[in-house]
């Protein structure tokens, strides 16, 4: 058939002198195709000085106009619309194909199967130079990692050198670029970069897709489930997303932030490399102005550019942000409620509802805010206090118990206990006192040494305090007088004999039958 003629080495030949026979028999070709292309060129007055210059697909069209050019008898779709409507989110083809089928039934005209109907989309997004939508969705996604070369900060002082860190994120629908300067990749630095991230975009997304960096997951197991780290949890939590994490040794699980890390070191890194910083904020401006570059640069082979798909068609899909964002917190586990009904954190005191006096919290810190949690019920929080503060107290009047006669333990109720005991058991509570910096270290110590008089008489304890007194050991504590107290020392007053400066009182060697050891 004359339409798999290569008509332009047809023409080509024949400017060469060769007949209509020689061609079509060195060619492979019928004569009478050849010799309709020979005669079609001389009609249209087509020679090989205009031939030359077009491809085989224009000498063909111009040759033999409208030949070949098939028209279906289906009724088409809008395919504009189509690969739109792909974009949103939950929409697939199944579904469009059936709203086609649906006009088409009601306008009495016939439909194309649902294999022609995706083979020809197909077409159209190759054809448009667009990739396929069923993979990426706008305002489903966003991929993030840290970019492997660095930049430099320079110390005017000092002429010392450091390095700078990326932090990359892309949107995979519509290849908007962010990136974030940082001094190190710590995991405060990374949550820092993802709030700075979402204020960039404007609006959140659903689903965040890292690598397996230490301080996002904890652990990426080949089967169970996924261990992120408590604050990235939160993080995404607070933004209403999910942490996907690409599978281990798999980059090809985010290849559009793997591509933008290429393209950031050709545009940012490499295109900064003649320049010199001295502060981090100069730096991420300069960053900010060549990624502002690369995102509004025309694409290649689809119309628009990152930015300018960003927005038309993805930022209006995006989540809203919350009214605060994220608060970089810092979690500290396993601290112990005082018997006051306060915990300690940087030399200060927060209570805790009573109840959960001697329990196990755990703290979650911010710039502002102290939580206390048991497993994962918030327990209390309070505003914190100044970081130049120390033995302060926060006191939530609902955390105490009903009634007056609860107080909080402190150096005036211990001491007139200790007074009621008696003068040597108040010296003995005295020199505890005197041996710590910070009053609040001795109360323990002091209390559990009045709190012998719950197991022995006042009298007992005063007279084990008068004993302890007469032995060498100064800051007299309660594992020397429980000793004492259990072997009936203080009812003989007999002087007792030391093992260490450290240890407890033992019996004396006039104790054994013999008076010897």
């Amino acid at each position: 058939m004359v339409r798999r003629i290569k008509a332009k080495l047809v023409l080509q030949l024949r400017s060469q002198g060769l007949s209509g026979r020689a061609i079509a028999a060195g060619q492979g070709m019928s004569r009478h195709s050849v010799q309709a292309v020979i005669d079609a060129a001389e009609e249209a007055g087509l020679g090989w000085d205009r031939a030359e210059g077009m491809s085989d697909g224009q000498v063909y069209e111009v040759l033999f106009p409208g030949r070949g050019v098939r028209e279906s008898v289906f009724a088409q779709p809008d395919w504009g619309r189509v690969h739109r409507e792909l974009a949103r989110v939950g929409v697939t083809l199944r579904l469009l194909h059936q709203e086609y089928q649906d006009a088409a039934v009601r306008d009495r005209q016939p439909v194309m199967s649902y294999d022609r109907f995706c083979r020809l989309y197909a077409e159209y997004a190759a054809v448009l130079g667009a990739s396929s939508r069923v993979g990426h969705k706008a305002g489903r996604s966003v991929e993030v990692d840290w970019s492997g070369p660095t930049m430099e900060l320079l110390d005017p002082t000092t002429g010392e050198v450091s390095k700078v860190y990326l932090f990359v994120a892309c949107l995979p629908f519509s290849r908007f670029a962010f990136v974030h300067a940082s001094l190190d990749m710590r995991q405060e630095s990374w949550l820092r970069a993802h709030v700075a991230m979402f204020e960039f975009f404007g609006g959140t997304v659903p689903r965040i897709v890292p690598d397996n960096l230490k301080t996002g997951v904890i652990s990426h197991p080949r089967e169970g489930e996924v261990v992120l780290n408590d604050a990235y949890r939160e993080l995404a939590g607070h933004y209403s997303a999910a942490v996907l994490p690409g599978r281990v040794r798999h980059p090809k699980d985010k290849p559009s932030v793997e591509n933008t890390v290429a393209h950031v070191a050709t545009w940012v890194i490499a295109g900064l490399r003649s320049e010199t910083f001295t502060t981090l904020s100069g730096l991420q401006a300069r960053i900010r102005e060549r990624v502002d570059a690369y995102n509004t640069t025309p694409f290649q082979k689809r119309e628009g550019s990152r930015r300018s798909v960003f927005a038309s068609e993805e930022r209006p899909l995006l989540g809203t942000l919350p009214a605060a964002p994220f608060e970089i917190s810092q979690w500290v586990y396993g601290r112990k409620v005082g018997r006051n009904g306060h915990v300690v954190w940087s030399k200060n005191y927060y209570s805790v509802p009573f109840a959960h006096i001697g329990a196990k919290v755990d703290l979650r810190i911010t710039q502002s805010m102290i939580e206390i949690y048991r497993g994962d019920e918030r327990l209390a929080s309070h505003l914190l206090l100044p970081s130049n503060t120390s033995n302060k107290y926060r006191t939530n009047d609902a955390d105490l118990p009903e009634g007056r006669g609860w107080q909080p333990w402190d150096r005036t109720r211990i001491d007139a206990w200790a007074a009621r005991v008696g003068p040597a058991t108040k010296t003995v509570t005295d020199r505890v006192f005197e041996s710590v910096q910070v009053d609040e270290q001795a109360h323990d110590p002091a209390l559990a040494i009045l709190r012998l008089t719950r197991r022995f008489s006042p009298a007992r304890v005063e007279a084990a305090c008068q004993l302890a007194l007469r032995g060498p050991v100064r800051n007299i504590r309660y594992a020397h007088l429980r000793p004492i107290l259990d072997t009936g020392q203080d009812k003989t007053g007999q002087s007792v004999e030391t093992a260490d400066e450290v240890g407890g009182y033992v019996r004396g060697s006039d104790y054994y039958a013999g008076g010897t050891r």
